[in-house]
């Protein structure tokens, strides 16, 4: 009895191995199929828009930083009334303190206007085309019996004009794939609708998305 059993066990295995899979077998082997595809979507989509915050904080954060680094470089520069001082010859040393992480004066009056008295940025382009600079301490001498290590007026024209870049290329949205940045300058509030064109003191995201965390992408 025992040997016929397994021989009919033998031949049943054997039958469904020619037979293979029935259609309800892989009905069910495509729906867990699917639904696995389904949840694993969101995780791919998350993880994409992850990377992409990343970049737009890395971005703001570069940005951010540069416009204070032109802000620092603008203090002692340009006096009152001053049109341009890319004239080596008529520098002036200025008394005004300085910060110690900045060491260059933007040497061009001619990007400010009487309305950007604070001094930031004019436009983002500037950041990236760069501005005329000089060293800080430079001063304008002339006459002989000058003191020892001092420059006369004849070797300050040969100093070579700088210009120094604060950004190496225009920024991108990673979010909206455009610079299509929302500024604002150090007259306006937080929460003003548009910019007034007088400089730039902050830049925001102009896109409308939800972030993961639940915030605007353009209160960031």
């Amino acid at each position: 009895m025992r040997p016929l059993l397994e021989k009919l066990r033998s031949l049943t295995a054997r039958r469904s191995r020619q037979d293979g899979y029935t259609l309800f077998e892989l009905i069910v082997t495509l729906t867990v199929l699917a639904v696995l595809v389904m949840g694993t979507i969101p995780l791919a989509q998350n993880a994409v828009r992850r990377q992409k915050e990343i970049k737009l904080r890395e971005t703001l954060r570069q940005v951010r930083a540069a416009i204070d680094e032109f802000k620092r470089d603008t203090i002692g520069a340009c006096p009152l009334g001053a049109i341009t001082t890319v004239n080596p010859t008529v520098r002036v040393t200025s008394t005004a303190p300085s910060d110690p992480r900045s060491r260059v004066v933007i040497d061009d009056c001619t990007i400010f206007d009487t309305e950007n008295l604070d001094r930031f940025p004019p436009s983002l382009d500037i950041l990236v085309n760069g501005v005329a600079v000089r060293e800080r301490g430079i001063s304008a001498i002339a006459g002989s019996g000058i003191r020892d290590n001092s420059l006369q007026a004849t070797e300050l024209t040969e100093i070579p004009e700088l210009t120094k870049i604060y950004l190496r290329h225009m920024p991108i949205d990673p979010i909206t794939g455009e610079s299509d940045w929302q500024l604002r300058s150090s007259y306006q509030a937080a929460n003003s609708g548009g910019w007034d064109n007088i400089n730039v003191f902050d830049i925001r995201s102009s896109s409308d998305e939800i972030a993961l965390d639940g915030t605007k992408y353009s209160e960031w």
